[in-house]
């Protein structure tokens, strides 16, 4: 089977943020993304949990995405303004993927 690289995108974003950021990501040619909920976990101001609140949002998401390569330059660009003022942190992977078609 023929591999294909791609950039595997995962962004934690505050949940009251969510639905800015994945109409950002559909704007840009995004065809596809999963969002799930992120629990608990720990940064620079320390533990959380999905039960407190962080800022004021209800809890983070984490949005996962896979693109194109020559298309990472351009979905930076966009979602900038959404994290800029916001809780997020963004990674960014090399990955693989078997039907490039469809990305």
């Amino acid at each position: 089977m023929e591999m294909h690289d791609a950039k595997r995108i995962e962004i934690i974003i505050e949940r009251v943020m969510e639905k800015r950021l994945t109409a950002v990501l559909t704007d840009a040619g995004v065809t596809g993304f999963s969002v799930l909920p992120v629990s608990g976990g720990s940064g620079r101001s320390g533990k959380w949990t999905r039960d407190g609140q962080i800022g004021r949002a209800d809890g983070m998401s984490a949005v996962v995405c896979l693109i194109a390569p020559d298309k990472l330059d351009t979905l930076l660009a966009a979602i900038f303004p959404v994290l800029d003022r916001h809780i997020g942190v963004v990674n960014i992977t090399d990955a693989k993927i078997l039907r490039a078609e469809r990305f």
